[in-house]
């Protein structure tokens, strides 16, 4: 694979070339390297990791501090689930440049009753056909990604269903570094056969215990299931320990097993009250384990504003309990869209929050007495209790076969409404056999009897050594099949897009290249349901095809309709057709200088109208923000709600080059009829010929602003030495 430039597009013809011969460069999980006081650009932060490589920063950083880009602590998660793996591929890379190091590939819809292993490169619905082609092809691509971005990534999947094991070997094969992996979730949210489960899983177990893959379990998903999640609390405290424990003694090293600690309610419920007593409760029984902190999705809508704020609210839960790994499930997830912006939205929203909240625990400490301690405890005495009575109807089948789990009742109240399974019943109900005698097994990472002392009594604990290495030691001995299917589908899905891969033209697109896809917003004045008809009527109207309502919101019951639509767009723009401006040259400060120097400069500046915002023109003018003062140019500035009147008079009393007009107010295209107004009386006063009039506010659009009479227009982002550079370059 080629070395490729951060503008260069990756080309997956060129990953997919010579995929037969491709071996991982490494196994195992990686941490991220905490930096001790890490100062960058003069700040000191407490609980960040070492820097990367080449990064985007949040948009603040980008526009305010030179692409300030401190990387926290905690591992960041980014869930994929587009269906197409060389779509994937691109996201990670976005993900990758956006702070996330785990990036955890969900699999298709229905995969955990897939009785075998996937080959090949199929299409998925709601996430990724695992198969060893497209888990080496990503695995490919991120030794890439990680050696661009300067940090390594963690790749992650599932090792659960009837094929549970034989999905572990290929991961421990293709180096896969993590992993969801619980029998309980077997059990419980896919009707798999109890004994089956526990079975597989504990040869399962003992490949990622060779793999050193860490292990993220599936209590969690209780949380979605029950009908009050924060019911369940006590509960989810003991499916964690089944599985920690479980995983410890197949041989996961403690540091490895990760528990996913989903916060159990949401707002508007008082969920702090809730959220952090469970993770005090969870940090003091399993002090030893990693804690993955996971948004909670059960109540998520498809608001994306809410997504985001029951992200940043778990984060502080997060931060306050020293979390390990931060998922970042997108707003998308209550839209059931996954969509790439969103991906990359999540990260930077986990990446702001952790790092805004650096050095938390510096400056405040949990409480170790009152409502906190007494909650945490109450918590816990209560799965000690749902323990003990678990063990007491005779362990975890049959307290499953009585409905113990995702009851609707707090532990001890039971409603018998719990999921319910029976023991020899399920997916993969019978299939568990006893060993032959003579039982022989010849691979590495291998759990329960194996009967190699008949052979040679010495490689008892080494039974591949028989065959000079099983494929965990020995790549070549791994079978690669290319694709089951007559024609190799990634190609076939390439070809549908082919005219956008690596060309000039493209095509807005979400989920895959060019599908095609926007989205509209708008509010109209009516009542919801009205408004949701209306909204496909105006999208249509627009000549998107397909449209959808994907989110409606109330602002009043009558008076507007927040709606967004999804639809398609059916062309497609050559950009090498586009005339695009070029960025404008700045002047270096010397030549500044020395220009101002040679021939002074002056100008007149004042926000204009009855607009009263003043610090977006201050940051232009004002010396100490880099603004033209820096470089001589003396301002005579008069303010916020100065009339377009006496701007214009000042300008001629102070014998000023230029008029300097701030308008953030947009209302009514108010700052583009200030503009004329400003342009008509320079040519009434005479004196349009000798000034430059330049407007500038977070609403200007350059081409407008002179359509409207100025001679330069600047919008957001603007910096001081823009306007200093087209003072000096068009001087009157």
């Amino acid at each position: 694979m080629k070395n490729y430039k951060p503008n260069e597009k990756l080309d997956i013809k060129d990953i997919l070339n010579d995929i037969e011969n491709y071996t991982p460069k490494r196994r195992g999980w990686t941490w991220r390297e905490k930096v001790d006081n890490l100062v960058m650009n003069g700040h000191t932060y407490s609980d960040c990791s070492k820097p990367l490589k080449n990064s985007i920063g949040i948009q603040s950083a980008v526009q305010y501090f030179e692409n300030l880009d401190p990387q926290p602590v905690e591992v960041i998660t980014t869930e994929i689930a587009s269906g197409r793996f060389e779509d994937d591929i691109r996201r990670m890379r976005m993900a990758a440049w956006h702070g996330a190091d785990h990036i955890m590939v969900i699999r298709t819809a229905g995969q955990s009753h897939y009785d075998g292993l996937v080959e090949g490169t199929p299409q998925g619905i709601g996430g990724i056909p695992i198969s060893r082609k497209q888990v080496r092809c990503h695995r490919k691509a991120l030794d890439f990604i990680e050696e661009e971005v300067g940090r390594p990534i963690n790749y992650h999947s599932y090792i659960s269903g009837v094929a549970g094991p034989e999905i572990a070997v290929m991961f421990a094969e293709e180096g896969v570094n993590g992993a969801h992996q619980d029998p309980q979730y077997n059990v419980l949210y896919r009707n798999i056969n109890m004994v089956r489960s526990f079975v597989d899983a504990a040869e399962s177990k003992k490949v990622m215990s060779w793999a050193d893959i860490a292990q993220i379990d599936g209590a969690h998903n209780a949380n979605a299931t029950a009908r009050e999640a924060w019911k369940v609390m006590p509960e989810l405290m003991v499916q964690h320990g089944i599985n920690s424990m479980f995983s410890y003694k197949t041989g996961i090293k403690k540091e490895n097993i990760c528990l996913s600690t989903v916060p159990p309610s949401a707002a508007p419920v008082p969920c702090t009250k809730y959220d952090l007593p469970y993770a005090v409760a969870l940090r003091d029984f399993f002090s030893e384990y990693k804690m993955r902190a996971q948004q909670n999705t059960k109540y998520i809508t498809s608001s994306s504003r809410e997504a985001t704020v029951t992200h940043v609210l778990n984060m502080m839960i997060s931060k306050l309990t020293n979390a390990d790994i931060q998922s970042t499930i997108t707003p998308d997830e209550g839209r059931n869209v996954p969509w790439h912006m969103y991906n990359i939205e999540a990260c930077d929203t986990a990446k702001q929050t952790l790092v805004a909240l650096d050095g938390l625990l510096e400056m405040v400490e949990l409480k170790t007495d009152g409502y906190l301690a007494d909650e945490a405890r109450e918590i816990k005495e209560r799965a000690i209790l749902y323990l003990e009575e678990l063990i007491e109807v005779g362990g975890y089948f049959e307290a499953v076969e009585k409905g113990f789990f995702v009851d609707s009742g707090k532990y001890p109240e039971r409603h018998g409404d719990g999921i319910g399974r029976k023991l020899d019943t399920g997916i993969g109900a019978g299939t568990v056999y006893e060993r032959d005698d003579d039982y022989f097994a010849p691979v590495t990472a291998h759990f329960g009897y194996n009967n190699v002392a008949q052979y040679d009594e010495s490689l008892v604990d080494n039974p591949a050594k028989l065959i000079e290495g099983c494929t965990f030691e020995k790549p070549d001995k791994i079978i690669f099949i290319d694709e089951l299917d007559e024609q190799d589908n990634v190609n076939e899905r390439m070809k549908e897009a082919e005219e956008f891969r690596n060309t000039n033209m493209i095509k807005p697109e979400v989920e895959w290249l060019a599908d095609g896809t926007v989205v509209l917003e708008m509010c109209l004045p009516t009542d919801k349901r009205t408004a949701e008809i209306a909204s496909i009527e105006i999208a249509k109207n627009m000549n998107l095809s397909n449209p959808e309502v994907i989110h409606v919101e109330v602002l009043h019951p009558s008076e507007g309709i927040r709606v967004q639509v999804k639809g398609k767009t059916d062309f497609a723009v050559d950009i090498s057709k586009l005339e695009i401006p070029k960025e404008p040259i700045l002047l270096s400060d010397d030549k500044l200088w020395e220009t101002i120097e040679e021939k002074p400069l002056k100008v007149v500046a004042a926000t204009v109208g009855e607009d009263e915002h003043s610090v977006g023109l201050r940051e232009v003018i004002d010396i100490k923000h880099g603004g033209i003062e820096k470089w001589g140019i003396e301002v005579e500035y008069l303010g916020t709600s100065c009339p377009v009147e006496k701007l214009v008079d000042a300008a001629i009393e102070v014998n000023a080059e230029a008029i300097l007009a701030s308008t953030i107010i947009s209302h009514d295209k108010i700052h583009y009829k200030n503009i004329k107004k400003i342009h008509e009386l320079c040519i009434e006063k005479g004196i349009r010929d000798k000034v430059n009039i330049i407007c500038g506010g977070t609403q200007v659009i350059s081409e407008l602003a002179v359509e409207s009479g100025a001679d330069a227009g600047f919008g957001r982002g603007t910096k001081g030495k823009h306007v200093a550079t087209f003072l000096v370059n068009n001087r009157k």
